[in-house]
């Protein structure tokens, strides 16, 4: 194995260690990315560490603690580059210059404006050797939320469903407990803590009265999102009353009732967003409004008109998709019936498919290709 080889091979070995360390945050840090770190001197790690909350030290920092003196003349491995500039905390180029730092590798390049390659320039007017684009793509999609909220000011949505082999979410009585296995369930349980928001429409609230919590120990609750145009969700309704930890918000339109609204919007951890519509509240507006408080990837888990509207409307990114060996017939919902396409040259295709049967159920992921 020539020095090149050897050389690439401990990069990757090492920015893997980073991107686990990121990982562990993991629905913790939104607004913000999720970054690892760690620093190495003659082949072996004398720091590491990750950004853990918005407003808390960033991923460089706490690796550089560890490392101490011991840092000098070491190689940084940062799954994202390096800020530039002042935000809650100061620049973390500017720690990695003052610690004497050698070589910073770097995963992908920050898509945020506010750096854009001012960091990596910082850190090359200073003499350090920097590498871009080691494990680039499994940055991005550790990232894969922050990066669209940054360039779009749109959140990162999944939609999570789960079906019959015949394509049925529920029996024609509406029956829908359990479509998916408990492994299934289970793993579930995980996207809701990982993500900020989980978003259903009135449909789901008043057929199965769901908590949308995160049953995971030492879980953490998702924002929850109902959208109800008409304000049609029953005052006892669960997700109303399921979590002290997170807000429950209803998008609403005009055409909900007054004294509802007034009522609704005196329970405690419940937040009413009423627009200026008709109807039907405006998805694309709704969601920009996620991202202008800080809530940058959404949960989708139905129904299937829901799903279907904001598919129509270009707004979700990826699938999470589980297919039970189940069949129920008879005319049960389906998972998209707010989408409608007229012609299969029209149909949306996924891309970077993953089929997974370990499960038990058929879990099939990809993303919604924009062609």
């Amino acid at each position: 194995m020539n020095e090149e080889t050897s050389l690439k091979l401990d990069d990757e070995k090492f920015m893997r260690k980073a991107l686990e360390l990121a990982s562990q945050a993991m629905g913790r840090t939104s607004p913000n990315p999720i970054v690892g770190c760690v620093i190495v001197k003659n082949s072996q790690i004398v720091g590491e560490g990750y950004h853990q909350k918005a407003g808390t030290p960033h991923a460089e920092v706490h690796a550089l603690e560890k490392a101490q003196d011991r840092a000098l003349g070491a190689t940084a491995y940062v799954t994202l580059e390096p800020c530039s500039h002042f935000g809650r905390t100061p620049p973390c180029a500017d720690a990695l210059i003052r610690a004497g730092i050698k070589r910073v590798v770097v995963a992908m390049k920050d898509p945020n404006p506010l750096v854009a390659g001012r960091g990596i320039d910082r850190l090359r007017e200073a003499g350090i050797q920097v590498d871009v684009g080691v494990l680039c793509h499994e940055a991005a999609t550790l990232n894969e939320a922050f990066c669209k909220a940054i360039t779009t000011n749109l959140p990162f949505v999944v939609y999570k469903t789960a079906m019959t082999l015949d394509g049925k979410i529920a029996t024609e009585t509406g029956d829908s407990r359990w479509v998916s296995n408990e492994e299934s369930r289970r793993y579930v349980q995980q996207l809701r803590d990982h993500y900020d928001v989980i978003l259903v429409g009135s449909e789901t609230v008043l057929s199965d009265n769901p908590a949308l919590t995160c049953r995971l120990p030492n879980g953490r609750d998702p924002v929850r999102l109902i959208v109800d145009g008409e304000l049609r969700l029953p005052e006892s309704s669960h997700v109303l009353t399921s979590s002290t930890s997170s807000p429950c918000i209803i998008a609403t339109t005009n055409a909900a009732p007054t004294d509802k609204l007034k009522r609704l919007k005196d329970l405690k951890h419940v937040e009413i967003w009423q627009y200026d519509a008709p109807r039907h509240v405006p998805l694309k507006k709704m969601l920009q409004d996620l991202v202008q408080r800080g809530w940058i990837s959404v949960l989708l888990e139905g129904g299937g008109r829901l799903a279907g509207a904001l598919i129509q409307e270009h707004c979700v990114d990826k699938l999470d998709c589980f297919i039970a060996p189940k069949l129920v017939g008879g005319n049960g919902p389906s998972p998209l019936s707010g989408l409608h396409i007229r012609w299969m040259s029209e149909a949306i295709e996924l891309s970077d498919l993953h089929v997974d049967m370990n499960l038990g159920d058929i879990h099939v992921t990809g993303y919604l290709r924009r062609d």
